[in-house]
């Protein structure tokens, strides 16, 4: 940002090992809000509204330059038991297996779930493809009693949830 702005420019800095001070990078900044957001979401955090498992997934996967398909599995209380990103794809697309989510659910005796991916192109419109998996993956997982209880679409800072807009 050049000093001419009207916006004011705020500094981080980085403490040195010997006790001396630099100004962080920006890749510190951003591994430093990853790491307080992660340590929101840690196991057994509630995950009470909507806007914040918004605000978490959104940080987690807005940046990535490739599609990210994840799954926040969640106890009966809606508490989280665990974050995992599961298929990991290209800039465009990636695969995505029923039968991995489900055998995941299971392991960790999970009641709920929400699904999240990502589009790195910064479109937040859901694809007939991205509507056709909520479907089956809904199907798979309620067969061995796992509620899904949102989908959520991640384009940079947007988010769309599939419940929101009727699509579960």
């Amino acid at each position: 940002m050049s000093q001419h702005s009207s916006f004011p420019v705020a500094h981080l800095f980085v403490m040195e090992l010997e006790g001396s001070y630099r100004q962080a990078q920006p890749c510190e900044v951003v591994a430093a809000a990853l790491d307080l957001v992660q340590a929101q979401v840690q196991r057994g955090f509630v995950l009470t509204s909507p806007s914040a498992a918004r605000e978490y997934l959104a940080v987690r996967l807005g940046g990535l330059e490739h599609e990210v398909f994840a799954v926040v599995f969640l106890d009966a209380q809606n508490r989280v038991i665990e974050y995992q990103e599961m298929f990991r794809g290209t800039v465009s697309q990636t695969a995505v297996y029923p039968r991995e989510v489900v055998k995941a659910a299971l392991a960790l005796n999970a009641v709920g779930a929400i699904l999240v991916h990502n589009h790195p192109s910064g479109s937040t419109e859901p694809s007939r493809a991205d509507e056709y998996l909520t479907q089956t993956l809904k199907t798979a997982l309620a067969l061995v009693e796992v509620r899904v209880i949102d989908h959520l679409l991640i384009a940079g800072s947007g988010v769309v949830s599939f419940a929101e807009r009727g699509l579960l």
